[in-house]
């Protein structure tokens, strides 16, 4: 490797503890107690070129300097960040966290040490943070500035107008040529600033936190993107510039790349003297030579170069720190430099774990004006960044911060307006409702997965700004969405943590539902209410009824009055389809909301609200269901219908681009929850939901109760019903689902195909020469297919292989490889290793393939065309295994362009950063198991109980303020949640309540009643345990489509 680099100090001689300070992702922890001595003022340039001085210890290691700026900005992702400055030769390095700062800055009065991105991530959905996407876009802006990141002028001007939209807000003609007058991005700006109009005049709507993440987007693809170049030679002396990124080492000539040197084919890194040296790993379809050499300036620059290298690995590959070598004994040989710090890996680990901290921050560079920002930009609370003395070194390990708040009147409208472009899915902070100098703080984030917008809202109850201290984050209700979009669909939209987001509809805002004090109910109040209504469970049966029917009526409004009406403005459906699709889901609304009405009259005289003096012969429901059930089979001939439409729409949308984009397009609408195709499937799953609970009335009641007559009779009129029609349900369940999933899957046209039934999706490792990786896995009853998720805003997940099930075996294998909870799985041309979270998955799994497999042995044979449009199977050794991320990165134009934005809190996105699986049977449980209705929810660490109106449905709990709302303000996807009961130690002393919780996300939900209860906990535990294969799918003949 490199030349001897010794670092001893006085105190290492001295067999002394080395302070190394403390990681800024260490969640409460302070740094070890030195003593200060005497203090360093060093001077900090930010990414928005101000000027912050903060005082160090003077032998204080360059992690603690580090820290204070990460902690000053409140930043929970600065693992990605570093400080660099010039050396005494004037040369930029980056400061080595594990050295004292003052042996790296010799004289600290007369420099200015920079903080700026350090690690680009291959896809900054990966960034979890709102304020972490903020800093680099600014950081793409100053590269803009400076000429690091080149591209064509189309790209430049498509860039600054983003810019300019999170600067000023929406187009105004005078406004933009006031302001590209006084702001320049680039050398001769002036050439550019009518492209630049021009495309800021299409970012209508679009807040400051979607257009870093538009802008993110466009730069990430960029061959400049991230890159610092680095001049040296190649052996023959040709001028080059050397360059390091996620994926490996990259060779440049001008600002051309001309090779790359992925990490998975290098050996090993080193230098000697000016040379600068890579080890290949032997490979004979290579025609590079096992070892390459490339000359560079001096030593200095060589060495600097091989650490950036070193680091870049370590963060991007590794799974978590390396540790220190060990000290030779006599000689020592080599650098004993290390990368210092979490990986990106430890870094999504601990952001999705949500145990951070989250606070609000200011765009400096943002003008928009309060009003503007809370109308047209609503997502961003333009509030102060939270200041903190940057010379308070001993203590502001906290990172109080103080808040700047708005006043009353603004934040007001802010509530009113959020509900106008928030994403179904949110985070939720159990810290919500907290009280400090008068003011209720909350905060809301996105969830999962993987990357999405997050925000933070604080709601002072007087006019009078307030300070408070840091606010605290919290787990995520909807963790996908990690990356979603949603946001975090997220959000929709994420997992998260988010679930990766897509800029149209990531951004969740905070809710009124969720930070509105007005929404927490007094116990005495709820107490009073509970003693004035019925509580008797054909009651509750009744009411169960009535919240369920305007779940239904709000999801036929989806079609009738939401699509119907996208549809008239679009010319893109043809006459034919529409009429189809709307004259069979007119009739259906017009029937149910008389319906409604009717349940809604009955319940209003049986708790007495009207007509008390008459309410004894209306305490029963039987009659009225009975009588709306017997009106509802003249409805047959529209249900029947279903089936038609969801064919002819899918026919429809295979045949037309643009209505493929139109729907899915309106997919990302707020008001659409649900894959739009599950709408179509609603009128059908209805009837068993009434089917239910009239066998759940029919037992309640005795023979001889008034209403048992009319209610058996409705029983035995809505069974015949579904008997009629549930064969013709489970063929469209399967072909709704192939479609849903085909969505989700890059590679693979022909998903859908005569015969196919879906049986299993889910997330397990698969061995390969690199190790164990994360795939996601979909079993059919006639192929497997392995996958992983793509690098791009689509969140989609690339088909890199698939076996056949016809002739292949399985057999466990844990002790073969040494891999807990293992199996192989030899197909006739290939074999491959697969490992589960678990040893329930793995039973899972063994039992579904197992029943696949003898499936199609059954069959005549394998399928004449499976993946025609499919990669080519792998070989048994997969040797290519290493390359598949990176493929990802490098996908066609053709593919980038199809995957447009895409939800990122799906079932399978959920299964992905949840690490399980659901089979078809766990879908069709999931249809039976629906349910609406209000609920008081408790976070762990809050007082107050707030009134909510919930549906679940599809593995999750949607969130409303009240039933009258057209869309929810959050979601929380349960998948991998517990169901419990709170212990006393909680000191939960109510009646009633059930507890969710996952990792350190916990969630408790407080019924009205013992029967409301016990249905919660039903139907919450079918999503939170997986089915056991108590029913088999029936395969007795193929689905013909």
């Amino acid at each position: 490797m490199g030349e001897t680099e010794q670092r001893p100090t006085a105190g290492s001689r001295l067999g002394a503890q080395e302070n190394a300070g403390i990681s800024t992702l260490e969640h409460g922890q302070k740094p070890p107690m030195t003593t200060p001595g005497k203090l360093v003022s060093i001077k900090i340039q930010m990414l928005d070129d101000t000027q912050e001085t903060f005082d160090i210890p003077q032998r204080a290691p360059g992690k603690v300097l580090h820290d204070a700026v990460c902690n000053h900005l409140n930043l929970v992702e600065g693992d990605y960040f570093g400080l660099e400055f010039p050396d005494h030769k004037k040369m930029m390095v980056w400061l080595d966290l594990l050295k004292p700062v003052m042996k790296q800055i010799r004289r600290p009065k007369h420099i200015v040490v920079k903080f700026v991105v350090k690690f680009f991530p291959p896809d900054h959905a990966q960034l979890q943070e709102e304020l972490t996407r903020y800093l680099f876009a600014l950081q793409v802006k100053q590269d803009l500035a400076q000429g690091r990141l080149t591209c064509n002028d189309t790209s430049t001007a498509l860039l600054i107008s983003h810019i300019v939209q999170s600067e000023i807000g929406d187009f105004d003609e005078t406004i933009d040529r006031e302001h590209l007058a006084k702001n320049k991005y680039i050398p001769h700006q002036e050439a550019l600033e009518d492209k630049i109009m021009e495309f800021h005049r299409n970012h209508m709507g679009q807040t400051p936190a979607e257009s870093d993440f538009q802008l993110l987007e466009i730069a990430r693809r960029l061959e400049m993107y991230g890159i610092r170049l680095h001049p040296a030679k190649d052996r023959e002396g040709t001028k080059i510039n050397l360059a390091v990124a996620n994926t490996g080492i990259l060779v440049f000539q001008g600002h051309t790349k001309i090779n790359a040197f992925n990490w998975a084919k290098v050996r090993k890194l080193s230098f000697k003297r000016k040379r600068f040296l890579i080890k290949l790993r032997p490979d004979v379809n290579s025609s590079f030579q096992d070892t390459l050499e490339f000359l560079m300036a001096s030593r200095d620059f060589c060495k600097s170069f091989w650490k950036i290298c070193v680091e870049h690995h370590a963060f991007f590959r590794l799974f978590e720190e390396p540790k220190p070598k060990p000290k030779p004994v006599l000689f020592s040989r080599g650098s004993s430099f290390r990368f210092s710090g979490r990986t990106q890996k430890q870094v999504l680990d601990y952001v999705k774990e949500g145990g951070h901290k989250k606070v609000q921050f200011e765009r400096k560079h943002s003008k928009i004006h309060s009003i503007r920002s809370l109308t047209a930009q609503p997502s961003e609370q333009h509030t102060e960044v939270p200041k903190q003395s940057a010379r308070a070194y001993g203590d502001n390990n906290d990172a109080a911060a103080v808040q700047s708040c708005r006043q009353g009147k603004e934040l007001k409208s802010s509530a009113e307006d959020t509900g106008q472009h928030k994403s179904p899915s949110l985070k939720k902070s159990p810290k919500e409702g907290r009280k400090v100098d008068g003011a209720v703080v909350s905060t809301v984030e996105e969830e999962e997965e993987p990357a999405k917008d997050r925000m933070q809202q604080n709601r002072p109850q007087s006019q009078q700004p307030s300070t408070a201290g840091s606010l605290t984050g919290s787990p995520h209700l909807s963790e996908l969405s990690i990356n979603s979009q949603g946001g975090p669909s997220v959000a929709n939209m994420t997992l998260s943590p988010n679930l990766s987001p897509d800029a149209k509809q990531s951004s969740p805002l905070v809710s009124p539902l969720l930070n509105d004090p007005s929404c927490i109910r007094a116990d005495d109040e709820e107490e009073v209410k509970r003693k004035r209504f019925p509580t008797e469970k054909a009651y509750f049966i009744a009411k169960e009824v009535a919240t369920t029917e305007r779940t239904y009526l709000k999801d036929l409004e989806v079609i009738t009055s939401w699509f119907q009406s996208a549809v008239s403005k679009e010319d893109c459906m043809p006459e034919t389809l529409k009429n189809l699709i709307f004259s069979n889901f007119e009739p259906l609304h017009k029937f149910h909301t008389g319906f409604l009405k009717e349940i809604e009259q009955r319940l209003a005289l049986w708790e007495g609200r009207s007509n008390a003096h008459i309410k004894g012969d209306y305490q029963r429901i039987g009659d009225v269901m009975l009588k709306n059930i017997q009106s509802m089979k003249q409805l047959t001939i529209h249900l029947r219908k279903h089936n038609e439409i969801l064919m002819e729409l899918e026919n429809g949308i295979k045949n037309s681009r643009k209505l493929e984009t139109f729907c899915r397009d309106f997919e990302l609408q707020k008001v659409c929850y649900l894959p739009l195709n599950t709408f179509l499937l609603r009128p059908l799953h209805r009837l068993m939901h009434y089917k239910q609970i009239m066998e759940r009335l029919c037992k309640h009641y005795p023979p001889s109760h008034i209403d048992f007559r009319d209610s058996r009779a409705a029983l035995a009129e809505i069974s015949e019903m579904v008997a009629q029609l549930h064969g013709n349900m489970i063929k469209m369940e399967n072909f709704q689902k192939l479609h849903e999933l085909k969505k989700d899957l890059i590679g693979m046209d022909n998903l859908v195909i005569p015969g196919r039934e879906f049986i299993r999706l889910g997330s397990l490792s698969k061995l390969s020469g690199k190790g164990l990786q994360q795939r996601m896995f979909f079993l059919f009853n006639d192929i497997l297919l392995y996958t992983s998720r793509c690098l791009t805003a689509s969140n989609q997940f690339k088909v890199h292989g698939h076996l056949p099930l016809y002739g292949m075996t399985m057999e466990e294998s844990e002790e073969e490889w040494g891999v807990p909870h293992c199996l192989t799985l030899r197909g006739q041309h290939q074999s491959i290793v697969v490992a589960a979270s678990t040893r329930a998955e793995m039973d899972k799994w063994t039992e579904d393939i197992q029943m696949a497999i003898d499936l199609a042995e059954k069959s005549s044979g394998p399928a004449p065309e499976l993946l025609a449009s499919s990669p080519d199977n792998k070989s048994p050794d997969e040797t290519t295994v290493d390359q598949e991320s990176e493929d990802d990165l490098s996908a066609s134009r053709t593919s980038l362009e199809r995957q447009s934005p895409h939800r990122g809190n799906t079932t399978v996105h959920v299964c992905w950063h949840r690490n399980t699986s659901v089979s078809m049977i766990d879908f069709s449980i999931a249809v039976e198991n629906q349910l609406s209705g209000n609920l008081l929810r408790k976070f762990k660490n809050s007082n107050g109980w707030q009134k909510l109106w919930v549906v679940f449905t599809n593995f999750c709990m949607f969130f409303y303020k009240s039933h009258q709302d057209n869309h929810p303000l959050a979601s929380l996807p349960l998948l991998g949640y517990s169901l419990t009961l709170p212990s006393e130690s909680e000191n939960i002393h109510k009646d009633y309540v059930f507890k969710l919780h996952f990792k350190s996300h916990v969630y408790y939900f407080r019924a009205e009643s013992e029967y409301t209860f016990e249905r919660w906990m039903e139907v919450i535990r079918s999503a939170t345990s997986s089915a056991s294969r108590t029913r088999a799918l029936s395969h007795k003949e193929p689905h013909a489509y």
